[in-house]
């Protein structure tokens, strides 16, 4: 539902008397500035905590209270808003409070803020509250409920749909990923006879055909609240579909930062194969740490119907793969066989239907040079005892020369990207603490910009030499698994204990998240537990605002094809919950190593105090340094110096925009409701906050916290 202007008239010197501003600023323009940052006042709960970890990833800028945390500072009067050049300033565009009223009953805190938001037209959130008339709703004794709605689907209202989750295409599923464990513990209810309460959010009561309120707004006293009813973290689902939605109401759909749904998928070790898992030996024949000296390997490499299968299915999904290639697979094949290699000749054929990205010539370990007479390998060491590292010209060649057969097989290549075989060159804990020297200067010998690096060691982006990390998800589908019960059978080596015939790393490693309590079936194991679960966990990236991405190899695109159920259930399952002007974004390498470069330095000047921003009327002004790139997030129809702002996505526009160093000015279309100060009925400084109460019986469940 979209919000209106006010309708009071107020006379500039009711105006001026209502702000305390001197009699001589009169004449001024008195259209209040409100910055554009948030206030999160949190318990220490998931909720408020979720929504924190929202804006943090969007880059949009808060500043946290944590009321648990003795000498905080006191929210007053004087702490939410002032004057600046004779026109009144709101601090905050928006506070997120742990509930609807999480101070002691009379708390001057509350009163103040409540003076605050109606005063400026202040939106507030409630991140998790119980269902009771003073957030607008009846207590759920009343013909509502209290409990778990693990498993539950809740529904985006009408309203919901015209405001601020029309991103989403009406389901909101709450999770139910373990029947042990109570994930989702929720207050369902109806308005109050009277009140003005629009409900975005519903589900179903349960032993009811009526629906109570999940997520709502309430109006009422001059404010403004998004209610919210069921506890969360920032982890699950449910919360990671609303969450866009949470900050366009609480912003006005105005405010710093950006987020999208990202999901990119690399195909490792193209062209090459990939040995297969034993399952009598526990190990890969060909591996260095499966030794058995009667192992030989037996590869699993894609066939042309492979390809054609990987095209039509990028068609249906209008979704592009990254094949990383290695060219000495395909050379060595036609040497086996008569210089014939259908798959090559079949990818070739059709190189324009992917994206290419150099994954060296013959797949080398490009680190340390390995001893291999021990389990686990070491790094081989000189006589002086230092470690012996493959070289910058061998380095440079295994770039180099895949790159040369690349462009010769007229593949479309983006030169300044790769990815090292598994990874290699830079550190690998714990046999090599550091990179290979020798990667560096390769690197630059070849003017690499963009170096894929393992999430899982890495998460963080990084310098080598001259290039960029850009840290990918593995996913939990294996390399040497090209058939569904090979990949069932090394899982459960992996994730069970010794005594069931396992590895034992979870014992030895007990915060390992995928753990057995036993063994997987063989011919169900894998749609049954594996697929659903690879399928949330890279959902979960997605719905993240987290552009890193996941990593295959084409072995799983080979045989059994068994990376695709996980990869539709991906696809298939966001396109269920979103609309189409909310699609998943699926960019190449370079550019998710851009965006991430450009948050890091985004996030560095926020907590350097570097940037500022504010409204006043229809325009957003932004002061940055000079040559740092600034998003933001605005109505359709923005402007900045006559030109169209951003690109559309869910149904506002968003996007970066570098700075010169001078204020970035920007132009609001005349749709986008401003704040106004309200000095028709001024709030009292201070006064009694809204009291808490609760029917007999019935205590106050507002600090229970979800288990998921």
């Amino acid at each position: 539902m979209k919000r209106t202007l006010r309708t009071t008239v107020l006379t500039v010197g009711v105006l001026i008397a209502a702000l305390g501003l001197p009699a001589g600023a009169a004449h001024a323009d008195t259209t209040p500035r409100v910055d554009l940052r948030v206030l999160v006042v949190s318990d220490g709960g998931p909720s408020t905590d979720a929504i924190a970890a929202e804006l943090t990833a969007a880059g949009t800028p808060y500043t946290r209270i944590d009321l648990t945390q003795s000498g905080r500072t006191v929210i007053d009067a004087d702490f939410l808003a002032d004057t600046v050049d004779g026109r009144p300033r709101a601090k905050f565009q928006a506070v997120v409070l742990p509930n609807d009223n999480p101070f002691p009953a009379g708390s001057a805190e509350m009163a103040a803020l409540t003076a605050y938001e109606r005063t400026y037209d202040i939106p507030q959130v409630d991140a998790y509250t119980y269902a009771r008339p003073e957030a607008g709703l009846q207590y759920p004794i009343h013909g509502g409920y209290s409990g778990s709605i693990d498993g539950k689907r809740a529904e985006v209202t009408a309203a919901g749909k015209s405001g601020p989750f029309g991103y989403l295409d009406g389901a909101v599923p709450f999770e139910d990923n373990d029947p042990a464990v109570g994930e989702s513990y929720a207050y369902l209810s109806k308005p109050v006879a009277g009140a003005d309460f629009t409900p975005y959010v519903e589900a179903t009561i349960p032993g009811q055909s009526a629906k109570g309120a999940l997520v709502g707004e309430y109006r009422h006293d001059g404010r403004r609240e998004l209610v919210v009813t069921f506890v969360y973290n920032r982890y699950q689902q449910q919360f990671r579909l609303l969450a866009r939605g949470i900050v366009d109401w609480m912003t006005g759909g105005v405010h710093l930062g950006a987020s999208r749904n990202y999901f990119s998928v690399h195909v490792d070790d193209v062209f090459a194969a990939d040995d297969r898992w034993n399952s009598t030996l526990n190990c890969t024949p060909g591996d260095v740490d499966c030794t058995d000296p009667n192992a030989t390997p037996d590869p699993i490499r894609m066939t042309a119907a492979d390809v054609d299968h990987a095209v039509d299915w990028q068609n249906d999904k209008k979704f592009t793969l990254d094949f990383a290639y290695n060219g000495a697979g395909s050379v060595d094949h036609r040497e086996d066989n008569n210089g014939a290699d259908a798959l090559a000749d079949r990818l070739i054929a059709r190189r324009g239907e992917f994206r290419w990205i150099n994954h060296t010539y013959s797949h080398p370990f490009l680190g340390c040079v390995q001893d291999t007479t021990v389990v686990p390998w070491k790094c081989a060491t000189d006589a002086d005892g230092s470690t012996r590292w493959m070289s910058r010209n061998d380095i440079s060649d295994e770039i180099a020369t895949n790159r040369v057969w690349g462009e010769r097989a007229g593949l479309p290549l983006v030169n300044d990207e790769l990815v090292t075989g598994e990874h290699s060159g830079m550190k690998v804990l714990p046999q090599q603490p550091e990179d290979n020297p020798n990667l560096a200067l390769a690197l630059g010998d070849n003017d690499i910009t963009w170096l894929g690096s393992d999430n899982s060691r890495e998460p963080d982006q990084r310098q080598v030499g001259p290039a960029t990390t850009v840290p990918r998800y593995p996913m939990n589908v294996f390399y040497n698994a090209g058939r569904a019960a090979e990949q069932v059978d090394e899982y459960n080596w992996i994730y069970t204990s010794r005594a069931q015939g396992g590895s034992g790393i979870c014992e030895d490693n007990p915060a390992t998240t995928t753990c057995l309590a036993a063994p997987l079936d063989a011919a169900t194991g894998y749609p049954d537990h594996i697929v659903p679960l690879e399928t949330r966990i890279a959902l979960g990236h997605v719905l993240a605002n987290d552009p890193k991405p996941h990593f295959i190899h084409q072995s799983n695109l080979a045989e059994d094809r068994i990376a695709y159920p996980v990869l539709n259930g991906v696809l298939d399952g966001y396109k269920a919950l979103f609309t189409e002007d909310t699609p998943v974004v699926n960019p190449r390498m370079r550019d998710i190593g851009t965006e991430l470069r450009r948050r890091a330095d985004w996030q560095a000047a926020l907590r350097a105090g570097e940037v500022t921003a504010h409204r006043v009327g229809d325009t957003v002004t932004v002061d940055a340094p000079d040559g740092l790139a600034v998003p933001a997030t605005l109505p359709t129809g923005t402007t900045l110096a006559g030109a169209a702002f951003g690109e559309a996505y869910a149904g506002t526009v968003s996007g970066w925009t570098p700075s010169t160093g001078e204020p970035l000015a920007l132009t609001l279309p005349a749709s986008a409701p401003a704040p106004v100060a309200d000095a028709a009925e001024p709030a009292p400084a201070t006064g009694p906050a809204p009291k808490t109460r609760f029917p007999a019986g019935v205590t106050d469940p507002v600090g229970h916290t979800s288990d998921g």
